[in-house]
């Protein structure tokens, strides 16, 4: 569906995208995660045909989206982070406004207007300001912007930034209902989020992948984070007897408190946990002792992300960035105009009315 070969992004002298290469498939929820400044924004951008390439390409379902810009564009559509809604209109003037730029007419743009209302849940808010609406409903007219002319695919740009915990989860909701009919890529901040939403899962770190994969395949990736810790009615010499008849127990750090109690932590494990700590417990209480308390921490896309992004995190060149992407949009005033004001709306269509 989606091909993205060698993609490198330069502003000025600071690379944003690094050689980057990954195919997506039809029918999905992608997650797209990084560090800020680790390139998202620019690399989803590209993917929209919103801003220019230094190098590499990008296919959407075969068309390039510099070479055949018109023919990828109608098939993306795309909510940046922040939505292009003009404050002065209701839902459904702007809706409609958008939708006669992606060349909807007649008939068939007011079928597609009140679907996409009824799909994004704004019905009841239809026809009054979009200045006036909270921030969830902002974010439902963004989505609903992005649905006009039926797109295969759907970009979303941090959908959720800045809602409240009732808002996120009718967003959430929202985005698992598109991704039945729509291959959806999501970029967010918020790994329990993507874990909950996305069945595959792209991590980058200063303009590279460093993974992708299904969230489950990624936290195997870290098994060694496994860790159970416990505290049981033994000394140091009997624990550590006991845990030598252990098979699935090769690695576990031992020490006395004074409390009279030893304290364990057992790591590197790759069985269920559950099935672990079961055996522990059998065998201690073979040897007459008893745990008083045991916990275990499993790996997740936290720890996934934490480990493959330290070294990678936030820079003093995330402000260079900034200050490059400022300098080269001075330089392409033109382009930059018609993608925000048209381009970000619609899917691609370029709109001569701003």
């Amino acid at each position: 569906m989606i091909t993205v070969e060698h993609l490198t992004k330069y502003y000025g002298d600071f690379m944003a995208v690094d050689d980057l290469s990954f195919e997506i498939d039809e029918g999905h929820v992608y997650g797209f995660l990084g560090p800020n400044g680790a390139g998202k924004s620019t690399t989803m951008n590209i993917m929209t045909g919103c801003l220019s390439a230094t190098e590499g390409v990008v296919k959407i379902n075969g068309y390039d989206i510099f070479e055949e810009p018109e023919n990828a564009k109608r098939l993306i559509g795309y909510l940046p982070e922040q939505p292009p809604l003009y404050m002065n209109e209701t839902p459904e003037e702007y809706l409609k406004f958008v939708g006669e730029a992606k060349g909807l007419k007649g008939k068939e743009l007011k079928c597609q207007v009140e679907e996409v209302i009824e799909q994004t849940k704004i019905g009841n808010v239809k026809k009054r300001l979009i200045s006036n609406l909270s921030k969830g409903y902002k974010q439902r007219v963004g989505i609903a912007q992005a649905l006009l002319g039926s797109p295969k695919v759907i970009i979303l740009d941090e959908p959720t930034v800045g809602l409240d915990p009732i808002q996120i989860i009718e967003i959430r909701d929202l985005i698992k209902q598109l991704g039945e009919k729509h291959t959806v890529i999501l970029s967010s901040h918020i790994l329990s989020e993507v874990q909950a939403i996305c069945e595959k899962v792209l991590i980058i770190a200063k303009g590279k992948l460093v993974a992708f994969d299904e969230p489950e395949n990624l936290e195997k990736l870290l098994m060694a984070s496994n860790a159970i810790s416990f505290k049981a009615e033994a000394t140091k010499e009997e624990a550590e007897e006991i845990l030598s008849t252990i098979e699935e127990v090769q690695e576990w750090t031992c020490d006395e408190a004074e409390d009279g109690l030893v304290r364990i932590e057992i790591k590197g494990y790759e069985i269920d946990s559950r099935e672990l700590c079961r055996k522990i417990s059998l065998a201690f209480a073979k040897g007459e002792k008893v745990i008083l308390e045991m916990t275990s921490h499993k790996a997740n896309l936290e720890d996934v992300f934490i480990e493959l992004t330290e070294d990678n995190g936030d820079t003093a060149e995330t402000g260079e960035m900034e200050e490059a992407e400022e300098t080269e949009e001075t330089e392409e005033t033109e382009e930059t105009e018609e993608t925000e004001n048209a381009g970000e709306v619609t899917n691609g269509e370029e709109d001569s009315e701003e």
